[in-house]
């Protein structure tokens, strides 16, 4: 099988007024091609700084992170916003859509970022609402969204540049059961279509839709 990611002993050091705060402690984990995982702890295991590490949004402060193939443990800024706007695709509890914008502007936002043609991307971003089921949606603003549909188009957003990995942060942390049920039976269907889907929780029932679930307290993965 085809690995996606690659981590080998990667730490996570963060220094404030000469205090030092060890967020991974040696952190090993390989997440192959098609995978669904969950990566569960409680608050402040470090769950999050891994997912940001995964997700190129910080650095680690040691250790080798390989994604899909090619090592990003120590690239700049600029070479890791290219690697997350084309490779990865991101999901967070809050949906952090643009007020005034649109649901099919806000799906197109990462477009602008990319080096794709904007008019076939159009065309895509019709094709995932009607897959979300917000066709006859497209043109409300976030406002007269309801929060689960807030969260379809934070969803479609993330599938825009058709990336290999989706990262998915608490996504269900603001909904209700019954959205949340909904939202989480998304990301299956993703996966059967062969998405890689990573998703953090503290929840139980909501990491049991993957297919491999890890946990992770400290900054170590216990199992």
């Amino acid at each position: 099988m085809k690995e996606i990611i690659r981590l080998e002993n990667i730490t996570k050091v963060y220094q404030s007024a000469g205090i030092k705060t060890e967020a991974l402690r040696g952190i090993d984990l390989v997440v192959y091609e098609g995978e669904f995982l969950s990566i569960m702890g409680a608050s402040g295991s470090g769950k999050t700084t891994l997912m940001n590490i995964i997700g190129c949004l910080d650095s680690p402060t040691s250790g080798k992170y390989y994604l899909l193939g090619k090592d990003v443990s120590k690239l700049d800024d600029d070479p890791l916003s290219e690697i997350r706007n084309e490779y990865i695709g991101f999901v967070f509890q809050q949906f952090f859509l643009i007020p005034y914008l649109t649901a099919l502007e806000n799906i197109l936002v990462p477009v602008v970022y990319s080096k794709k043609r904007f008019s076939q991307k159009e065309i895509e971003a019709e094709k995932i609402l009607k897959m979300l089921g917000l066709e006859d949606k497209k043109n409300n603003k976030p406002s007269q969204l309801s929060g689960g549909q807030q969260q379809r188009v934070a969803i479609g957003r993330a599938l825009i540049n058709d990336p290999d990995l989706i990262l998915a942060d608490e996504p269900t942390g603001a909904l209700d059961s019954k959205t949340a049920k909904e939202i989480m039976e998304i990301f299956v269907d993703l996966n059967k279509k062969g998405k890689t889907i990573i998703l953090i929780t503290h929840d139980p029932a909501i990491a049991s839709y993957a297919h491999r679930i890890i946990k992770i307290s400290d900054g170590k993965i216990t199992t």
